[in-house]
């Protein structure tokens, strides 16, 4: 690997960029591509690109052979987060799902009653209000956002600040009712159509859940497809 190389890539994981290098095995050329932008000897060709998509999607390094060429996509993607806006009971169950899953969970909830280490232990707990935390942990292309207080108080900043970001997923509990009713506050502050389509609500996979726990399997399910399938969802 070109010492520019390894100095950009070492960069750009301090960073928390999604980051990904490949080689051609036989000839040992090499590109880096950090956040879609390429830097090497190899074309980012659309069967290329096609191949880098796959792999950071699935998360995964993988041999391919793409355009006559065996190539290696190595991946170095920042970590998975998910942000849960309300220490309610569907969160419960919800965060040792997502910690199983592979994601570094913060829950967020200014309501000392709710958010305890009892109710949640082995986790972060954010004390502030959506808007503060949120503006300090600045989800990215990386992370997911999931209220479910059914507070607008609490919700509505919290969907504010993920519409404003490139959250991969923004989920929010509450039926149709609350969702036109929530698309009124959120269209006063500035947001359309486009904005409404990138939040999953009601939250989580139609798969007839009822209870907390149900509901939890249902959202982990929802934002699964949209880290690994994201074509699957833009094509709903």
């Amino acid at each position: 690997m070109k010492s520019s190389h390894l100095t950009a890539l070492n960069a750009a994981r301090h960073s928390g960029k999604a980051t990904l290098m490949i080689t051609d095995v036989e000839s040992g050329a090499q590109t880096l591509v950090i956040e879609g932008k390429a830097t090497g000897d190899i074309p980012v060709t659309a069967a290329v690109q096609a191949a880098i998509t796959r792999a950071q999607n699935d998360d995964r390094s993988r041999m391919d052979e793409v355009d006559g060429r065996r190539l290696f996509f190595q991946v170095f993607n920042p970590a998975r987060r998910l942000i849960v806006v309300g220490a309610a009971h569907i969160a419960q169950p919800l965060v040792p799902m997502a910690t199983l899953a592979g994601y570094a969970v913060t829950v967020v909830d200014p309501r000392s009653a709710w958010a305890t280490p009892e109710r949640f232990p082995d986790v972060e707990i954010d004390a502030r209000w959506p808007d503060e935390a949120l503006a300090d942990l600045k989800p990215d292309a990386r992370t997911a956002v999931v209220t479910l207080t059914h507070d607008p108080k609490l919700d509505d900043p919290a969907l504010i600040a993920a519409l404003r970001s490139n959250a991969f997923y923004i989920g929010a509990l509450g039926g149709q009712k609350t969702a036109g009713k929530r698309r009124e506050r959120l269209a006063a502050e500035g947001f359309g159509p486009a904005d409404f389509a990138r939040i999953n609500g009601p939250v989580g996979l139609d798969i007839g859940a009822i209870t907390p726990a149900e509901i939890a399997i249902s959202i982990m399910a929802e934002i699964t497809e949209a880290l690994h399938r994201p074509e699957k969802r833009a094509a709903a």
